[in-house]
């Protein structure tokens, strides 16, 4: 059954306490064959710890976020498929930077979609949307309670619904994806407005040096 572990129940507090995150723009510094090259990403104070949490994919089948994701760098974005524009925006730009890295820096990287609209994103609705994009995306989904619980333990948070008239309603959600390295945090976001750009810039430098300032 899909479920969310918590290790303690310090870090349940914690997680509930919603801390803002202190974000700045690049800094990251690296020092191989990436030629100095520094991060475009906006930078999270403290970073983000990726959640121990055990979610049902677009397969219909449990995934365990944490075990399916190890020793990859993982881009999670928590959204919705009915967004008219950002989500799909975000998608876009990482599928068609992946498409433009070096192989060998794509297939170490999985990019996650968490929905913030359970109730009208079944696994077989992720699954059609995200295939628009790369059938190789994960989508992520679960009770309400469960996914509010999810957005909380990213420090976000929960969505909140528009109503937008004819039983039809918008949904607000945080607009950044979060980069986790392999070590399991993430030390930069991307928010609307970035792109290609960016993530060809910063996709190999996560990948091959993770995240450090010297």
């Amino acid at each position: 059954m899909p479920r969310l572990r918590w290790r303690t129940t310090a870090l349940l507090l914690a997680a509930l306490a919603v801390l803002p995150l202190a974000i700045a723009c690049g800094g990251g510094k690296n020092d191989d064959d990436t030629a100095g090259a520094q991060y475009m990403g906006a930078i999270v104070t403290p970073p983000i710890e990726k959640p121990d949490a055990v979610l049902m994919d677009e397969n219909g089948q449990p995934f365990d976020l944490r075990k399916e994701t190890e020793g990859y760098v993982t881009l999670l974005y928590v959204g919705y498929t009915h967004c008219p524009d950002i989500c799909p925006t975000h998608l876009y730009e990482i599928s068609e930077a992946l498409k433009k890295v070096d192989p060998d820096v794509r297939k170490q990287v999985k990019v996650v979609f968490a929905t913030a609209d359970p109730e009208r994103d079944t696994p077989q609705q992720l699954k059609q949307y995200l295939d628009t994009f790369d059938p190789d995306f994960i989508g992520l989904t679960g009770t309400r309670d469960l996914m509010d619980q999810f957005q909380v333990a990213l420090g976000l948070q929960p969505a909140t619904r528009t109503d937008l008239g004819g039983g039809n309603y918008a949904v607000n959600h945080a607009a950044y994806v979060m980069a986790f390295t392999k070590d399991n945090y993430a030390y930069t976001v991307y928010p609307s407005g970035m792109g290609q750009k960016e993530w060809l810039n910063d996709l190999p430098l996560l990948v091959k040096k993770g995240f450090r300032t010297e």
